[in-house]
């Protein structure tokens, strides 16, 4: 019999990506990614007015053709046309699981995994408690190993700091972004040990450039973007780890390491992103960051393993009710 196989349909978008793939790898199945482009008019509609039959093109030279998958992982509006056409063209053979809300009904799917403050249910919606990543075990050992050397020497305890930006519910501005770095300043003073920051993509030069300014004599160690990406290194060695509220996927995966988490208020949000802090809060998961040093344990979640099994058994349910 030949192995099974999956396919990882996304915009391209990292965050996406990330959710997709971490999932994937959470299942086990050998996978391959697909990047998804929809034709003119299908990618200006929503998915509830597509009919059937739209299956997108693959960018470069992977094809959307058979042989079909035996499981196909979607995530992002553009994905969902394709995984449902090929739902259909595999004459239900592809066990179809999307990522996210799909703003369709979720029994186009066979599964539908989405965070829980998206308030989105059904019989085949498995909710967790944020979102998907790729923050495991071995991988932070992996990582923690590589960058061993770097670190070695610096004073600890290590906080690691990650650091997102403005979005479409949250803003920043130099004021903020000053703030947020008198603050780091003061807590790496209050506990004599070294900052690891890492700014994403959304951060901007603007804002980097604020938060290096105010953090300079600090001792702080900033990724300046050239290089391998310190992110799951820094989680790695993290003693504990601050994070800004503006990304469910940056904290998420800061709750998969088990280290206390504090989390930064940016001015703006949504009811979507206060009900996923507050749940945090109240099950004692993350605390807000003040600059106050606090210490706290907490049971790591690890969502992502706890969906991967849930999807392999349903899987083999699928096959057996075939």
């Amino acid at each position: 019999m030949s192995e099974k196989t999956a396919w990882v349909l996304t915009e391209g978008m990292a965050g996406m990506v990330t959710q997709a793939v971490g999932l994937a790898e959470a299942v086990g199945l050998p996978f391959t990614e697909k990047t998804v482009a929809l034709q003119v008019p299908w990618r200006w509609l929503p998915p509830r007015f597509w009919p059937p039959g739209v299956l997108g093109i693959a960018r470069g030279d992977d094809t959307l053709s058979p042989p079909w998958p035996d499981l196909v992982i979607s995530c992002g509006r553009k994905s969902i046309g394709p995984a449902r056409e090929i739902k259909r063209r595999s004459g239900g053979s592809s066990f179809i699981v999307h990522v996210q809300d799909p703003h369709v009904p979720p029994q186009a799917f066979d599964v539908v995994v989405v965070a829980s403050h998206d308030r989105f249910s059904g019989p085949n919606v498995i909710e967790t408690k944020g979102a998907l990543h790729r923050v495991t075990p071995e991988r932070l050992r992996d990582a923690g190993a590589e960058y061993a050397a770097a670190l070695a020497g610096l004073p600890r305890p290590f906080t690691t700091v990650l650091v997102g930006g403005p979005n479409a519910v949250y803003r920043l501005t130099p004021q903020v972004m000053r703030d947020f770095a008198e603050r780091l300043a003061a807590f790496a003073r209050d506990t004599g040990g070294t900052l690891l920051v890492t700014p994403s993509r959304r951060t901007g030069a603007v804002y980097e450039a604020v938060l290096r300014k105010a953090l300079q004599g600090s001792g702080a160690v900033i990724w300046d973007g050239t290089g391998g990406n310190p992110y799951f290194g820094y989680l790695a060695h993290a003693d504990q780890i601050v994070a800004t509220c503006d990304s469910v996927s940056m904290v998420s995966e800061a709750c998969a390491t088990g280290k206390p988490v504090y989390v930064y208020d940016l001015p703006g949000g949504s009811a979507k992103f206060r009900r996923f802090h507050e749940k945090l809060r109240d099950d004692g998961i993350t605390r807000p960051f003040t600059g106050a040093v606090i210490d706290w344990s907490y049971e790591p979640f690890d969502e992502t393993a706890r969906v991967g099994q849930e999807i392999r058994c349903r899987m083999t349910r699928a096959g057996a009710d075939r």
